[in-house]
């Protein structure tokens, strides 16, 4: 099992100088971080009321946990959906041009985030609310299928190759700012209503701000431009002859089952140390809302510094070492997150601030990906590999995490400790470039 080169050149593309990164190349990453940031607010904030959620929008008879286990299941639908929107928008990406598909992902996302934010609950339509707000989160899953390998190849394709892994870990920041971005929101409505004006009306506050977000993001994409890679392949009439996908599955087989490898550490890391830990905190080890939350916050932002920095790595040492020590260590951050926070609270805030920015570490899994395929078939093989592997292994996370939690209270740290065991064996099987 291999890939291709982790720092190879963008194949098909124009023969590029030895440059460094211009100021358009920077208003190109700030504009595609910034949008990327608010769309992905939009897929995740659902994750951070997910107890308030579970409570209004199922009966009132089920008990605690399997109410929990359904909310997180409607929260992995999402997940699941994501293959089928991603390879879609991969494949018109790859035949009609990256910008299209890049723009038309915002509206996909956020018209069901502004719905689920003034849908009725349980109480006024039963179990239709459950069943709408699951079919919501699948719009919501395709959206991001398409969104977040379409940025990393957008920008991976507008900057000079020695930079790619800079651009995709600056971008992979963006990202995960929305991430930040949901938290402090989450923290500050809970911090502003009570519990029960949380549950009453407060609780749909984000959704229509996410609402507002997406607008926003579509905005600001008016002022980006098709990749020069693109425009030259058009230009030379060198698109994909047949389904780019086809050829994904035929040719590049390798690519992808490393490619699904890497990005199952990458969805461990968010899934479970991001995303859910805010509510095993409170669950679990007797936090309230707030403090796990703040500490979330604070975790994110960590979060953000170590995907540029994990970028700008494996451009200077390459992915192959970058990933392996940075899974390595996020391992350890994580087993001693979850084995000490119950006995010593105070540590909570470095802790899970350090655990965060090694997650840091999955800013150079795009590095590797975008450059494992072809221009010609970069979307599609890149959308295919990424959204089959979160649909299958980031999907069903939530659901096997809660359930191991039944007989295992350290759960969520074995099973980042295990995913990251693989994500360092899968690291020894990418090829960097020789350096010198």
């Amino acid at each position: 099992m291999s890939t291709t080169s982790s720092t190879a050149p963008i194949t098909g593309a124009p023969a590029q100088p030895a440059r460094s990164l211009t100021g358009q190349d920077y208003k190109t990453l700030s504009l595609a971080a910034l949008g990327g940031a608010l769309e992905f607010y939009d897929f995740i904030i659902f994750v951070f009321f997910a107890t308030v959620i579970g409570q209004l929008f199922f009966p009132p008879s089920v008990p605690d946990w399997l109410r929990q286990l359904q909310t997180f299941g409607i929260f992995a639908a999402g997940y699941l959906a994501r293959p089928l929107g991603g390879i879609i928008m991969a494949h018109f990406g790859d035949l009609l041009g990256r910008k299209k598909m890049f723009t038309l992902s915002i509206l996909l996302m956020s018209v069901p985030t502004l719905l689920m934010g003034l849908m009725p609950t349980y109480q006024t339509i039963g179990l239709l609310a459950p069943m709408l707000l699951l079919v919501l989160r699948i719009l919501q899953g395709a959206a991001v299928g398409g969104e977040v390998p379409g940025a990393w190849v957008f920008v991976s394709e507008h900057v000079p190759e020695r930079h790619v892994g800079y651009a995709c870990g600056t971008l992979t920041c963006g990202l995960t700012a929305g991430i930040l971005l949901g938290s402090l929101v989450a923290t500050g409505i809970n911090s502003v209503f009570t519990p029960a004006e949380l549950a009453d009306w407060g609780w749909r506050v984000p959704f229509l701000i996410g609402g507002v977000f997406g607008i926003a993001s579509m905005y600001l994409r008016r002022w980006l431009h098709e990749t020069p890679v693109f425009a030259e392949l058009q230009k030379r009439k060198a698109l994909a002859a047949e389904m780019p996908l086809k050829s994904v599955v035929r040719d590049h087989r390798g690519a992808v089952v490393v490619s699904m490898l890497l990005t199952w550490m990458l969805s461990a890391g968010i899934v479970v140390v991001i995303l859910m830990t805010p509510t095993f905190l409170q669950k679990l080890y007797g936090f309230d809302a707030r403090t796990a939350l703040i500490a979330n916050s604070v975790a994110t932002l960590c979060l953000t510094f170590g995907c540029v920095i994990s970028g700008a790595l494996a451009d200077r040492i390459g992915a192959r070492r970058t990933l392996f020590f940075g899974g390595l260590l996020l391992a350890a951050s994580a087993y001693a997150l979850y084995t000490t926070v119950q006995t010593r609270p105070d540590l909570l805030v470095p802790l899970y601030a350090l655990a965060g920015f090694l997650v840091g570490t999955i800013g150079a899994v795009p590095f590797v990906l975008v450059n494992a395929f072809p221009a010609q078939v970069r979307f599609s093989g890149l959308s295919f590999s990424y959204n089959l592997s979160y649909a299958i292994f980031g999907g069903l996370t939530p659901m096997v995490v809660t359930l191991m939690l039944k007989n295992d209270p350290l759960a969520p740290a074995h099973y980042v400790v295990a995913i990251c065991a693989l994500g360092m064996v899968t690291a020894l099987f990418v090829k960097d470039r020789p350096r010198g």
